[in-house]
């Protein structure tokens, strides 16, 4: 999926959503665990995989199992939802740049590519541990944040494809013309 072929969308519904490949690497386990503990907030479960029958037993009723979700159905699920959690160290992770797209904020671990991807602050918020305790205080803390929506849009449009290759063709042809300029 590219930025370009999500919509966003302001009016949000009330769930947080985790969305990924149901692998232990993930961490999908934390945040249905986190969300175990905050019956106040409602979380959906977009995935699939080997830990699925794991992450079930660990839902209670404010969490919701979807299992597999088809790339219409899972873009859908990213525009209403009141933000993104993502607790997976990923070189880039994709899903939380989707979000952004769909202009929905990410709560994230704050270790690999989203790093770079996320402003804290002002496209999502950090938490700094792989732990439950921390996901919570995270997810608290947002409750209590405003975002602007167009901003956190605006911040995903980085990510295109269009952009990327208007900026690998400029810096091709760049050095191109250092290359014949030296000859």
């Amino acid at each position: 999926m590219d930025v370009e072929e999500i919509k966003p969308c302001t009016a949000k519904d009330n769930y947080y959503l985790t969305a990924s490949r149901i692998v232990p690497y993930k961490k999908m386990d934390l945040i249905v665990e986190a969300f175990s503990k905050m019956k106040d907030k409602k979380l959906v479960v977009i995935g699939d995989g080997p830990d699925f029958k794991k992450i079930k037993e660990k839902a209670t009723s404010n969490i919701e199992i979807l299992g597999y979700v088809d790339d219409a159905g899972l873009r859908v699920f990213l525009q209403k939802a009141k933000a993104f959690v993502f607790a997976a160290v990923e070189d880039f992770g994709i899903l939380p740049v989707e979000a952004q797209a769909a202009a929905t904020p990410v709560i994230a671990l704050y270790k690999g590519g989203v790093k770079e991807t996320v402003i804290d602050g002002k496209t999502g918020l950090f938490f700094e541990k792989q732990n439950i305790q921390d996901i919570i205080e995270a997810v608290n803390k947002f409750e209590k944040m405003d975002f602007d929506l167009e901003f956190i849009r605006k911040h995903s449009e980085k990510f295109s494809k269009t952009r990327f290759r208007e900026e690998f063709l400029s810096f091709t042809k760049q050095k191109i013309k250092e290359f014949n300029i030296k000859r």
